[in-house]
């Protein structure tokens, strides 16, 4: 089943949106500050091809003095504007009854948006 639900998120917009994340970490990349950002969008870019059924998972150094200061970062660089079209997106998608499970891969890629580093979809 989710074989089926990743090839209809991926024709509905999944592509579009892993290739937006891709993008950006790619030109996040071509400057020194910003590759480790860049890494963490292209890592977003990837999970989100495929994210029916996987979940977000904390890896065992997810919160070390150095992973929480680049979500600091994160979030006021660029998450919070992700995680507002996450939820733009979930929000569109709730309305019909079709798309609610899209809606809700749109809500399970949330906490991944916010805080990437330290964390990954498996």
């Amino acid at each position: 089943m989710s074989l089926l639900g990743n090839i209809l998120w991926l024709i509905f917009g999944g592509l579009v949106a892993g290739l937006g994340y891709i993008i950006g970490g790619l030109l996040l990349c071509l400057t020194v500050v910003g590759i480790p950002f860049g890494l963490q969008s292209i890592k977003l870019g990837v999970a989100t091809f495929a994210p029916f059924g996987k979940e977000v998972v904390e890896g065992n150094q997810a919160n070390s003095p150095l992973r929480v200061l680049f979500n600091i970062i994160w979030i006021i660089l660029f998450g919070w504007e992700i995680v507002v079209a996450h939820l733009f997106s979930a929000g569109l998608l709730a309305i019909t009854v079709v798309g609610i499970p899209f809606a809700l891969q749109h809500i399970k890629l949330i906490p991944l948006a916010l805080l990437p580093f330290g964390r990954e979809l498996r």
